[in-house]
């Protein structure tokens, strides 16, 4: 027996409320919007607000070429053949003819010279994963630096960063697979690195090589994992932060009316989505138009590879720079410890590789325990409001600099006539030195404009107007500031720093704090410390001045007159 069988009856009878589909379109968004809602859900979501700043385009910049990376990435798997196994050359780049190769240099010299669009095809391919992580490094650290990271949002970081770094061993195997001199040169990187691993590391390698290096497998499985596996993971990562993303909103700049719980912007239909879709074309053009005029990656220029040669300018793509810096930089130390020994000189360096990035993924955890603070932030901090963290972002921006230039250290000594030595010294001295003055000079400059926030918050604007009082006397006129900008300037928030209790209680034992404790107060005091901030202005401070500097010429002019 139906249960309620007559409420059945009317909602199945029930008119819809709209009008007779007028053709057969809109009768098949009509069949589609009674079984998924799509009406429902546009209503709900083509009108949300985000807020129009040019720094947002930063990680859009990122999401389009992952997009031309997908699309030509594509067009490249339907020529290319994954395999090493060796044949002799006879295609249409005459200086390598009656070459012996691998099948799959061969098909990429075939996908440059013989494929229609082939070459184009792997030149956007290429200097879209440049750009695509170049935008991705640039989005992370403008999210670091104005504090995004913070509740509810440390899952979209992490994931923001699980991007990055996929992207960046995504990028290492795609140019690994062409098997060309260059490509092998890193591949035998890689093979160090995995060596230098103690008592497993010669297991490791075999294992990852199908035998001794360079073996007849490696390329086969890099393609696998570069167009299916790591891929795969990134669109999840994706998904993830793009719902993260939709579910907790855009943060937004400090301004007029501009909050904590609120997003001031256009809707997403029709201002932007039009934008959007326009900017998405600009990027495609634009990488498209680098890809005809700026040559990356010529593969026949260095020949098939070998494992008794090493090309000359052998560096790898930037992203993966810092590691090689890290490599060049390292002594080439070794010692010899229960029968075993260890290459320090690049155990070392693998070991630090993570750390270098894992530092800036965890920083966001460390400063929610320092500060305690589990409240929702919707709102960007100004970089000159949190000055340790600013600090410290660049200094870490600067590690990665002096990596970056230890790891080309041979084309800085060829182009600008300089001593091999005297630059690997240099960049070894900078690696300890470089990131302190960088910290330390950041800081000092964000503490110095915050200053200079307070002091136009209670005086104005600086004109270069000179006026003459009454008695004589000369002064610049000060414009004040508009409500608009006051509230700018004072649209954030400042943690107090934490102080340890008192070292007994009060029944007068003596308190015990851990380590833990005491590092954390330490910590607190270092970053909202009387040395890590200048004092907010109040509203009752800047009222008071603004009273105050009301009367002042009278003041001064009766001071005059006064015997």
């Amino acid at each position: 027996m139906r249960a309620f069988p007559e409420r059945r009856q009317r909602f199945r009878d029930e008119p819809s409320g709209r009008r007779a589909p007028a053709g057969k379109g809109e009768a098949l968004a009509d069949w589609f919007d009674g079984r998924v809602g799509l009406f429902k859900m546009a209503k709900a979501n083509l009108r949300k607000v985000f807020p129009d700043h040019w720094s947002f385009l930063i990680g859009e910049i990122a999401l389009y070429t992952f997009v031309i990376i997908i699309l030509t990435g594509v067009y490249l798997t339907l020529f290319f053949k994954p395999a090493m196994n060796e044949v002799v050359y006879a295609g249409r780049w005459t200086p390598l003819s009656g070459i012996r190769m691998s099948q799959a240099y061969e098909s990429t010299l075939n996908i440059s010279f013989d494929v229609r669009g082939g070459l184009l095809m792997r030149q956007v391919h290429h200097w879209a994963a440049i750009v695509f992580i170049a935008s991705m490094l640039v989005h992370m650290m403008r999210t670091f630096f104005n504090g995004v990271f913070r509740k509810p949002r440390e899952i979209n970081w992490l994931s923001g960063a699980g991007l990055l770094i996929l992207g960046m061993f995504d990028g290492f195997m795609g140019y690994s697979l062409p098997d060309d001199l260059l490509s092998g040169t890193g591949l035998r990187f890689m093979e160090g690195a995995i060596l230098s691993i103690p008592i497993v590391g010669t297991y490791l390698s075999f294992f990852f090589f199908g035998g001794q290096f360079p073996g007849d497998s490696i390329v086969p499985r890099l393609f696998t994992v570069h167009v299916l596996l790591i891929p795969g993971i990134m669109l999840g990562l994706l998904a993830l932060h793009m719902i993260l993303l939709v579910y907790h909103k855009h943060t937004h700049h400090p301004g007029p009316g501009a909050k904590n719980m609120n997003i001031v912007g256009p809707p997403l239909w029709p201002v932007y989505v039009a934008k959007s879709g326009g900017f998405f074309f600009l990027v495609f053009g634009v990488t498209t138009l680098m890809s005809a005029i700026a040559q990356i990656n010529p593969v026949w220029a260095y020949g098939p590879y070998r494992p008794d040669q090493v090309s000359t300018d052998a560096q790898p793509d930037w992203y993966m720079g810092y590691s090689e810096g890290l490599i060049r930089l390292m002594p080439g130390w070794e010692i010899n410890l229960w029968g075993h020994t260890l290459v320090l000189g690049v155990l070392i360096p693998f070991l630090v590789f993570p750390t270098v990035l894992l530092v800036i993924w965890l920083y966001p955890f460390l400063e929610a325990w320092i500060t305690g603070d589990r409240r929702e932030h919707h709102l960007n901090e100004r970089p000159r409001n949190a000055p340790t963290r600013t600090a410290f972002g660049a200094a870490w921006i600067a590690l990665y600099a002096v990596l970056l230039a230890g790891g080309g250290n041979d084309l800085i000594a060829t182009h600008f006539h300089l001593s091999i030595n005297a630059i690997t010294w240099a960049c070894r001295i900078g690696f300890f030195v470089v990131p302190v003055v960088v910290f330390v000079i950041t800081k000092r400059i964000c503490l110095g404009l915050q200053h200079r926030d307070r002091q136009k918050l209670l005086h104005g604007r600086e004109t270069g107007t000179i006026q003459r009082l009454p008695h004589g006397e000369y002064v610049e006129v000060h414009e004040p500031l508009s409500p608009g900008e006051k509230y700018t300037l004072t649209a954030y928030e400042q943690y107090l720093p934490l102080e340890l209790p008192p070292s007994v209680d009060e029944a007068g034992v003596a308190r015990k704090l851990s380590l833990k404790e005491r590092l954390r107060v330490s910590l607190s005091q270092s970053f909202f410390g009387r040395d890590g901030q200048v004092a907010k202005v109040t509203k009752e401070q800047v009222a008071e001045h603004e009273g105050h500097e009301e009367h002042e010429p009278e003041e001064r002019a009766e001071e005059a007159r006064r015997p």
